[in-house]
C-alpha cells in the first residue's frame, strides 16, 4: 500500500488514541485542525474508520482477547481494533489491512518491536472470519450511561437504541424548498417530517446543491424544534447556543428577524459561513447566553447538554465522557431556560430542546419551569402534526424522541423538545 493510503489509517489510530486514552472528542479534534495535513478524501476516510471502529469496539475487543495474553500499549491495541473492524465489518481485503497495520506499528520507535504481534493476531482474526464477528452481541453502551437509560426507558428500549447505534447512519439534510425535488435529484427520500434522508451520501461538499446553499446538514430530529415554532415573516427570533447554525438557517428561511448567539467565536464563524453559503441573513453575536438582553416573539434554546442522543452519529462520546459533567450541565440548563423565558414577549413562544436521552435534561427541566412560573404554559397544540406519533408526547406535554424511532428508516437522534408559551 502507498504512503498516501497509510495516512488515513494512521490518522484514524491517532484519533482513537486521543479519544480512548485522553478523553478528547473527535469533533473538537477535527475542528481544531488535527487532520489538516491530510487531503480531503483521506481526512474523510480517517474519520469514517475511527467512527466505525468505535461503533464496533466491544466486538473488536472480544475478537482480540482470545489471541492476547495481555493488552499491548494503546496505539498497538487501536491498530488491532481498526484492523479487526476493517476485516470483519467493512469487508476490506485482509492482506492489505494486515500489511498496513504491521507497517504503521513498525514505523514507530516505541511500538516497532510489536509488529510481529500485530501480524500474528490479525492473521488469526482473518482465520476466525466475519461469521464469528456477526455472532457476537450488539455492542452495549458503557455502564455509566446504560444504567440511567435503562432506568428511564427500560431494558428493551435501550437494546433497540443500541441496535440502531450499531448500524450505519444515513445523512439528513434540510432544504430551503422543494424537498421532493431535492430527494429525487440526490437519490434520497423525504421523511414524514420533511427532512430529506440520503443513504451512502459520500462526500457532502460534492453533492448537487451544496455549493449553491440549497440545503444544509441537519438530523431530522434536530430540525423538528424550529418546525414546531411555525415562525412568521417579520417576527423577532432569538437563537441561543446557535452553532453550527442549522436552526438559525431554518428560522431565517421565512425571513424572520433572527439574532443568532453563541459563546464561541470559532463556532459562530461557522454559523456565518453557513449563512453566507445558503444566502440567508441573520444577525450574529458572540456572547454568553445568560447575558443576552432584549424582547423576542420567539426563542430557540437548544441548551448545552450531555449529547447522549447523538451517539449514533458520534460513537466517540460514551468513550470520551464519563457522566461527571452532567450535574453542571443540568444546572446551566435551568439557568438558561429561566433567562430565555424572561426575554420572551407576552404571547410569545419558546422551544426548549436538548439532544439528550436523560429526562433530567428534558422532561424534568420543563416540569420544574412550569412549577416555578405562573406565566408559562406548554403549547400542546404545537405537537399536533401528522408526522408526530402520539406515543412520543410526554406527560408534561413535550416531545421525547429516541434513536430507535423510525428505525426502519435509519433512526434519528435522541431529542427532547417542548414548546412553551408566555401568557
Amino acid at each position: 500500500m502507498s504512503d498516501q493510503g497509510l495516512l488515513a489509517r494512521k490518522a484514524a489510530i491517532f484519533l482513537l488514541d486521543q479519544i480512548l486514552e485522553e478523553g478528547r472528542l473527535m469533533t473538537e479534534m477535527v475542528q481544531g485542525g488535527a487532520l489538516e495535513h491530510l487531503e480531503p478524501a483521506d481526512r474523510a476516510r480517517a474519520q469514517r474508520l475511527a467512527t466505525e471502529t468505535l461503533r464496533g469496539l466491544e466486538r473488536a475487543d472480544r475478537m482480540m482477547q482470545k489471541h492476547l495474553r495481555k493488552y499491548p500499549p494503546m496505539t498497538v491495541r487501536n491498530a488491532l481494533r481498526l484492523g479487526t473492524v476493517e476485516i470483519c465489518a467493512l469487508g476490506e481485503a485482509s492482506h492489505g489491512v494486515v500489511n498496513s497495520m504491521v507497517e504503521i506499528v513498525g514505523r514507530t520507535k516505541n511500538t516497532g518491536h510489536l509488529k510481529g504481534l500485530v501480524n500474528a493476531v490479525l492473521r488469526k482474526i482473518v482465520a476466525d472470519g466475519a461469521e464469528t464477528w456477526d455472532a457476537l452481541r450488539v455492542p452495549r453502551l458503557p455502564k455509566w450511561l446504560r444504567g440511567p437509560l435503562v432506568d428511564a426507558w427500560g431494558a428493551e428500549a435501550v437494546g433497540a437504541i443500541e441496535n440502531v447505534q450499531f448500524s450505519s447512519v444515513p445523512l439528513d439534510i434540510t432544504v430551503k424548498s422543494d424537498a421532493a425535488g431535492w430527494a429525487e435529484k440526490l437519490g434520497g427520500e423525504v421523511l414524514p417530517s420533511g427532512s430529506v434522508r440520503l443513504q451512502n451520501a459520500g462526500q457532502v461538499s460534492g453533492l448537487e446543491g451544496f455549493d449553491a446553499g440549497e440545503w444544509w446538514i441537519q438530523d431530522a430530529a434536530a430540525a423538528m424544534p424550529v418546525q414546531l415554532l411555525d415562525l412568521k415573516e417579520g417576527e423577532s427570533v432569538l437563537d441561543l447556543c446557535a452553532a453550527p447554525g442549522g436552526k438559525t438557517l431554518q428560522a431565517a428561511t421565512p425571513r424572520a428577524r433572527v439574532l443568532s448567539v453563541d459563546l464561541s467565536k470559532k463556532r459562530m464563524a461557522r454559523v456565518r459561513e453557513n449563512l453566507e453559503r445558503c444566502k440567508l441573513h441573520a444577525q450574529t453575536k458572540t456572547s454568553d447566553a445568560l447575558r443576552v438582553e432584549g424582547s423576542f416573539d420567539a426563542i430557540i434554546l437548544d441548551a448545552p447538554c450531555s449529547a447522549t442522543g447523538t451517539i449514533r452519529r458520534h460513537p466517540d462520546l460514551p468513550h470520551a465522557k464519563d457522566g461527571s459533567e452532567f450535574g453542571e450541565l443540568i444546572e446551566l440548563q435551568e439557568k438558561m431556560l429561566a433567562h430565555a423565558l424572561d426575554l420572551l414577549k407576552p404571547g410569545g413562544r419558546l422551544v426548549y430542546c436538548t439532544c439528550s436521552l436523560l429526562p433530567d435534561e428534558g422532561e424534568c427541566q420543563v416540569e420544574d419551569a412550569l412549577k416555578s412560573r405562573s406565566d408559562v404554559v406548554v403549547d400542546r397544540d404545537a405537537l399536533k402534526r401528522d408526522w408526530i406519533d402520539p406515543t412520543w408526547i410526554t406527560e408534561e406535554g413535550g416531545l421525547r424522541l429516541r434513536p430507535d424511532y423510525w428505525a426502519d428508516k435509519g433512526g434519528m437522534d435522541g431529542f427532547y423538545i417542548a414548546v412553551l408559551r408566555k401568557t
